[in-house]
């Protein structure tokens, strides 16, 4: 399995893939190898003119691409349903979701539209509720896949259910530590109900190590100057998301040999970096069915979706 590459890649021809956040970083990269390989990529944003900007540039690599950008806004349940309606109405099948858009350790509490905190709403709850509402157009594809972008931070975190939100003693990693623990036992629980219902979807995860993204910068806009200096300096050490970074979730969206629960990351030296993929180390916690089946009924109140209600196996 270290070997994969982006060479590795089976033909993806008359396949729909969705990438949220497939204007820049991981995204980005993520959308140029599917088109490359003769997907139909949708660029689901929330900026539409960078996401035209994005259309542009894989064109440029990949002449003749077969691309659509269409505004997406995680941070916003009435811009999720909105753009899960017009996609699932345009494309009756899909065969890729890549939940990979996300937030990094903003440095002030923020609130969602629907008032969840923001890391845990957008890079958490806005991927449960668009998954569910796409669920359906899923499950009519051959060999459909869904798969959410964790982190190796998510082995940091512990899901407070008395507070999820944060909202005491906010700390901004923590808070990013927690969603993408979130996001990890969302994707594993899914995988439990998909099975326990016979669905032919799969639920894939897979985190990039430590990679350079839009992300990182960001992070740290409204630290101070000791912060922000130390930011640009381990910069110099992440890996690119063009050379390895986004290789564990192409392969948890395209090679044949993956199983649904599976968790994937580089294969390298603790998972930071490589230049091939092997499966991931998961936290107890990330794995246990208990935290999975209660993080589920609390995404399903606090969303106001539910799918895959039955249980999990």
């Amino acid at each position: 399995m270290a070997a994969w590459n982006t060479p590795s890649i089976p033909h993806q021809h008359g396949r729909v893939a969705v990438v949220t956040g497939g204007n820049s970083g991981l995204g980005l990269v993520t959308a140029t190898e599917l088109a490359r390989r003769g997907a139909r990529v949708v660029l689901s944003v929330r900026d539409v003119t960078a996401g035209g900007r994005a259309l542009d540039t894989i064109r440029d690599t990949v002449p003749g691409a077969d691309l659509q950008v269409r505004e997406l806004d995680l941070a916003s349940l009435a811009s999720v349903h909105a753009f899960a309606k017009r996609l699932a109405n345009d494309f009756p099948a899909i065969d890729l979701l890549i939940n990979n858009a996300g937030v990094m350790m903003l440095g002030t509490a923020r609130t969602t539209a629907d008032g969840f905190e923001l890391h845990m709403g957008t890079n958490m709850l806005g991927h449960f509720a668009l998954t569910g509402l796409l669920l359906p157009s899923l499950g009519r594809a051959d060999a459909p896949r869904v798969v959410n972008v964790g982190s190796l931070t998510h082995r940091n975190a512990h899901l407070d259910f008395a507070d999820l939100m944060s909202r005491d003693a906010y700390d901004a990693s923590r808070a990013y530590n927690r969603s993408k623990l979130a996001t990890t036992v969302f994707g594993l629980e899914l995988d439990r109900r998909l099975r326990a219902t016979g669905s032919p979807v799969l639920s894939v995860i897979a985190h990039p190590g430590m990679s350079r993204s839009n992300l990182n910068p960001r992070a740290y806009e409204e630290r101070g100057r000791a912060e922000r200096l130390m930011a640009r300096t381990v910069l110099l050490f992440l890996q690119s998301p063009s050379r390895q970074g986004a290789l564990p979730q192409l392969h948890a969206a395209t090679a044949p040999a993956v199983r649904g629960g599976q968790y994937f990351g580089p294969s390298g030296f603790a998972e930071v970096r490589g230049r091939g993929v092997k499966e991931a180390r998961l936290s107890i916690e990330a794995a246990d069915t208990g935290t999975g089946q209660r993080l589920w009924a609390e995404a399903e109140n606090l969303t106001g979706l539910t799918y895959l209600s039955g249980g999990s196996v």
